[in-house]
């Protein structure tokens, strides 16, 4: 197969497509805060959960439902800024592989990538580096609902 891409340019294809995947993953783990509450071990991401409490109506008490999920909205993520953080992190992501994937395919297909293509997917692919950079997962009006924060996960995970 022809390629359009120099020996630098396949060496950056292949990191930009681990950097993506990396990101896409992060972004996807509900691992970013560890806590504990009603003693269970409690995970939030920005748009996922483990371990989340739940008022039983029937018994009027709090209760933890003890499995990984989604929100059940958008508008049902606790925070404004962690909404933000969601729409900004995916936004980077998604750049991220748009850019890493047209530059895996530039390894196989002749004259797809040109100078000028790969200075705006260069382009693109630092707007999607800033947006990554710019949240801030670690936003202490989300941790209200975790009370113990711990910075590593316990051992044993």
């Amino acid at each position: 197969m022809a390629s359009s891409l120099t020996c630098a340019g396949m060496v950056w294809a292949f990191l930009s497509f681990l950097c993506a995947a990396a990101s896409c993953v992060g972004f996807f783990m509900p691992y970013w805060l560890l806590g504990s509450q009603l003693e269970k071990s409690v995970s939030f991401g920005t748009f996922r959960r483990c371990s989340y409490p739940v008022r039983d109506e029937s018994r009027q008490t709090t209760i933890m439902v003890e499995q990984c999920g989604r929100y059940a909205s958008f508008q049902a993520i606790p925070s404004t800024e962690w909404r933000i953080c969601t729409v900004v992190t995916g936004l980077g992501c998604g750049l991220l592989l748009l850019v890493a994937l047209t530059a895996l395919m530039g390894c196989c297909v002749s004259e797809l990538i040109s100078r000028t293509v790969g200075r705006v997917a260069g382009g693109i692919q630092f707007l999607g580096g800033v947006l990554l950079l710019k949240e801030n997962p670690s936003d202490l009006a989300m941790a209200t609902h975790v009370t113990t924060l711990h910075p590593f996960p316990p051992e044993g995970r």
